[in-house]
């Protein structure tokens, strides 16, 4: 309404005074409508008492803060019945208003935007290079590290779930067009509460990514590249919406998922915390303008375990609560079986876990190390960084926070049902006849977190099982198409086709194929772990191989690009079958997000084209241009030499025509 509003008092106005470029945009302030022309100035402040104040027309703006020169050029009162009336006269010339453009971001992208089905980013081979650890960010560039080149587009081609032959088909209706990305993990990079030394005292080889990379230093730059990328494909051939895939926060901490979501929305952006070292003079550190998502584009959330837990692996307690809004970096040690522990006596191995010194070019971590070896690191607080889980909820608080958005739609999927009930799943129809069903799939509290690390596993307790169950029902019933969104898959693929294979020992040939699947479900004595999770992969692809309009399962997590076909099982008609794709993280290389083409063809198939693309970063300088590099040596210091870090060129993108055979109708 806000916006009609504004259309409403502009055409008041224009029969009195000619003003130029008015624009219909409104914002909203302390429960005011504050109506803007095309360069952003404010005209007119309607208050929710129906008071019209004008406002001066030379009114500045600092970084999104209004100043305060504002003047009363005129009041005037308008009586209900003709406020209405004038309101419905003047919205009828605006049925096709265009939405405003994107904020003029501080780091805009390369123009010329392309897919990896035109070409890709590929890491440039350094046999013999020197050794390096994680931590020596410095030495990635001198090193080749960091270096990267563009290389040939990839396609797979058309590909059937079962293998067979694909026959000849041709497009007669375009269905759906939709981005999907994954695994942000916007990192507050100067919290008392990450993982950091869990990574930096790692080997080549063997070194825990998750836990520090130097990627992070630059995570929401990274997202405000990539929108600014799907922005310009959205201006070439419109998407009908985007999906979020889970984790898009590190550490479930409030000022984490705040960022996320206004880079998304196109507010200005302060990327650091605390003492907010180094703000005026590092780059990573810097206050920027983010672009903002085209307001044309509706986007969904879907939740993580990232998104609910400390680092996506413990549940939070009140001393991890107490620590994130503290001014001491908290001290963590490991237990008998060497998982981090909240204990505070009876572990092992207790350490200050550190922080990013955010005055250091390369962003060192300081203050991580031994417990025996330093008195217990001060640095300063910031209630902002509190943790949104609570000991009632691990995602109540989190999907609050999509409600407070300037982007559509209010909540991005999560509506007051979902709070009321505290559930995270939900469903769309973005056209008539296809059917969204966005699905918590990550574990909630149980007793296998030191054990089987339940915490980044899949799990369906009877609640969200029966629920899913549910949906698959009506909307099989009802004819629709439908893809299955959520964080976790299920039964995957190892990895990629052209993936490298790690060698064993002495160079022979030592891991497993890439087409060998991976069990991720919560499991216990061979079965599911009741009453947490209720199904194995096994179990869950079973139920799903029920539904012959099930087009697709998509979701993240593994930070990989993987596409696993699930055909048919023996016995049912091919259109029993359905495919399965993962979707990398903004985080880790190859740092790109994915987008779907779905067509209806001739021969009683639907065609699903999916596109990974890398964010066009420019600009030497520009942080997730650096933040490209950094995560490509990263990458290759976890893989190592028998996992050829040094060597691998691939991109890791992965592009296909996935085939779906629909039901005959009868």
């Amino acid at each position: 309404m806000d916006n009609i509003a504004c259309l409403f008092f502009h055409c008041l106005r224009v029969l009195t005074i000619y003003i130029p470029n008015v624009m219909a945009q409104s914002i909203k302030s302390s429960g005011n409508t504050v109506c803007l022309d095309r360069q952003g100035n404010a005209i007119y402040q309607v208050h929710a008492n129906e008071e019209i104040i004008m406002i001066q027309k030379n009114l500045t703006t600092n970084q999104g803060n209004s100043a305060n020169h504002k003047s009363k050029i005129m009041q005037k009162w308008v009586p209900q019945e003709i406020f209405l009336l004038f309101l419905f006269v003047a919205v009828l010339p605006f049925q096709g208003y265009a939405a405003p453009p994107p904020s003029n971001p501080t780091y805009p992208i390369n123009p010329d935007v392309k897919t990896t089905r035109q070409q890709t980013v590929r890491p440039v081979s350094i046999a013999g290079a020197k050794v390096l650890t994680i931590s020596q960010v410095s030495q990635y560039e001198p090193n080749g590290y960091s270096w990267w080149n563009m290389g040939a587009g990839v396609d797979a081609g058309p590909l059937l779930p079962d293998g067979s032959a694909v026959g000849a088909h041709h497009e007669v209706e375009s269905l759906l067009t939709f981005f999907s990305m994954s695994d942000v993990h916007i990192t507050d990079k100067e919290s008392p509460a990450q993982a950091l030394y869990a990574g930096v005292t790692g080997t080549f080889g063997e070194t825990n990514t998750s836990a520090y990379s130097p990627i992070i230093l630059s995570t929401t730059q990274v997202l405000d590249a990539a929108i600014q990328t799907i922005n310009a494909l959205h201006s070439k051939n419109p998407f009908d919406f985007g999906i979020a895939l889970g984790d898009a926060v590190n550490n479930n901490q409030y000022n984490e998922l705040r960022w996320y979501i206004d880079v998304i929305d196109g507010k200005p952006i302060t990327p650091s915390s605390g003492a907010h070292r180094g703000a005026n003079y590092i780059d990573y550190q810097k206050p920027y303008q983010a672009a903002g998502l085209d307001k044309s584009i509706p986007w969904y959330q879907t939740i993580g375990n990232h998104d609910q837990f400390w680092c996506g692996t413990l549940l939070y307690n009140d001393y991890a609560r107490s620590i994130l809004v503290g001014n001491k970096v908290i001290n963590m040690g490991v237990d008998s079986t060497g998982f981090p522990t909240f204990a505070r006596v009876g572990a092992y191995n207790y350490s200050y876990t550190g922080v990013i010194d955010g005055e250091t070019k390369y962003g060192n971590v300081i203050d991580a190390g031994p417990k025996s070896s330093m008195p217990q690191p001060i640095i300063a607080a910031d209630p902002k960084r509190y943790a949104l889980s609570t000991n009632q909820s691990t995602s109540l608080n989190w999907m609050k926070q999509f409600f407070t958005t300037t982007s559509l739609p209010k909540g991005h999927g999560f509506t007051q049902t979902n709070l009321d009930n505290d559930f995270a799943s939900y469903t769309f129809e973005p056209k008539p006849n296809i059917k969204v069903i966005v699905l918590d799939d990550t574990c909630k509290a149980n007793p296998y977190a030191s054990s089987k690390s339940s915490y980044a596993r899949g799990c369906l307790d009877r609640r969200r099982h029966d629920w899913l169950i549910s949906q698959l029902d009506q909307g099989q019933a009802s004819g629709k198409l439908m893809i299955i969104a959520a964080h976790v898959p299920v039964g995957p693929q190892l990895n990629v086709p052209n993936a490298p294979i790690p060698r064993g020992p002495g160079g022979r040939l030592g891991g497993p194929p890439n087409t060998t699947v991976i069990p991720l479900f919560l499991s216990a004595n061979n079965g599911p772990a009741y009453p947490y999770n209720v199904v194995t992969d096994a179990m869950l692809l079973a139920e799903l191989h029920h539904y012959p309009n099930l087009l697709l399962w998509i979701s993240g997590h593994r930070h990989l690009n993987t596409v696993t076909p699930q055909p048919a099982p023996a016995g049912k008609g091919p259109e029993y079958g359905f495919w399965e794709v993962e979707t990398a993280s903004l985080r880790d290389s190859p740092q790109q997000f994915r987008t779907f083409e779905i067509v209806r063809n001739n021969n009683n198939t639907v065609s699903m084209f999916i596109t990974n693309v890398d964010p066009a970063v420019q600009g030497t300088g520009f942080p997730a241009e650096k933040s490209r590099g950094y995560a490509i040596g990263a990458k290759r210091i976890a893989a190592g030499i028998l996992g050829l870090g040094l060597v691998d060129t691939t991109s890791h993108a992965y592009n296909a025509e996935l085939i779906k055979v629909l039901p005959t109708l009868n």
